[in-house]
């Protein structure tokens, strides 16, 4: 079954003005489309143009150029029903420390003019598990909680597009896992969701497919795993019996990363050498082998070489 897109974003130009500083592009001709029922995720260095572009579908930002179609809803045509389709969690935690979660979900729901009885308050409260907390003060959250409550607010007018800006940014290692538990689980109900981030590990966690943008022009846009696929070199790790007598010049592509008493590293590419014939030069030297490690590569090699071309 084709999906379809729930957000198609063509020829999208954004560009600040100021006389000081003369014209800043921050979105030049951006292009793409998110199906409905992904991940999807938009990288990119700060200043690349991510918040400007999440800021635009909010309404905040004014394009200068393009269209924007969410939802079935143009941006010039209908922009309240094409914010009313997108539930954007932020960044910074803004939260008025005295009101309880459930208090807060009520006044959100209120500002969106939803009648009392379509509210789905404790549905929301349970999904980012704050349903014990629902009374409690916001300020006695633990940051972790401040977060989830941040995704709970932007549940509140049911929308079909949920945008986490940089969710976990500052935040501890078992929180992001955390965090990343409930975006899964929002994405089963059939939340689309789309993912800002800089962690390139989050990213290939959690995306289907990633637009990776630099100073407001789009450097890729695949499938992670594609992505992925683009790396062309791996390192091997082997730990041998005794030293051994290895050269560059060996194989062709062959790196000689670091070499010690009885490990040596080595890098190489995919595409020039297999597996096989690097064992069976470690091996020429009549050792044992003891220990092999090897290690593909993550998005970052990508990003970085992308964004160097």
């Amino acid at each position: 079954m084709e999906q379809k897109n729930i957000l198609s974003v063509k020829n999208l130009k954004k560009i600040y003005s100021s006389e000081q500083a003369g014209d800043n592009l921050a979105l030049n001709d951006l292009n793409l489309d998110v199906k409905e029922g992904e991940i999807f995720g938009l990288l990119g260095p700060n200043g690349a143009g991510k918040t400007t572009f999440i800021n635009i579908l909010a309404g905040t930002v004014i394009k200068t150029a393009g269209q924007v179609n969410v939802w079935g809803f143009d941006l010039d045509k209908n922009p309240r029903q094409v914010r009313a389709s997108v539930g954007i969690v932020p960044q910074e935690v803004n939260l008025d420390p005295f009101f309880s979660p459930r208090k807060l979900l009520e006044l959100q729901a209120g500002l969106y003019g939803i009648k009392e009885k379509d509210r789905i308050t404790d549905t929301i409260l349970k999904l980012v598990s704050l349903e014990k907390q629902a009374n409690s003060y916001a300020r006695s959250l633990s940051g972790g909680m401040k977060r989830r409550l941040l995704m709970a607010k932007a549940l509140v007018h049911q929308p079909p597009i949920i945008i986490l800006d940089e969710p976990t940014a500052g935040v501890d290692v078992e929180l992001r896992q955390n965090l990343w538990k409930n975006v899964k689980l929002l994405n089963e109900l059939g939340v689309t969701i789309i993912l800002t981030t800089h962690y390139l590990e989050e990213a290939e966690e959690m995306c289907g497919r990633i637009a990776i943008l630099n100073k407001g022009n789009i450097v890729a846009l695949d499938s992670t795993k594609n992505l992925l696929d683009r790396i062309q070199t791996k390192k091997v790790t082997f730990k041998t019996d005794m030293k051994i007598n290895i050269n560059e010049d060996d194989l062709e592509s062959l790196k000689i990363v670091s070499h010690l008493d009885n490990e040596v590293c080595v890098s190489y590419e995919k595409s020039k050498i297999n597996m096989e014939e690097l064992i069976n030069l470690i091996k020429k030297n009549n050792v044992k082998i003891i220990d092999i490690s090897t290690d593909d590569g993550d998005l970052e090699d990508v990003f970085l070489r992308l964004i160097k071309n």
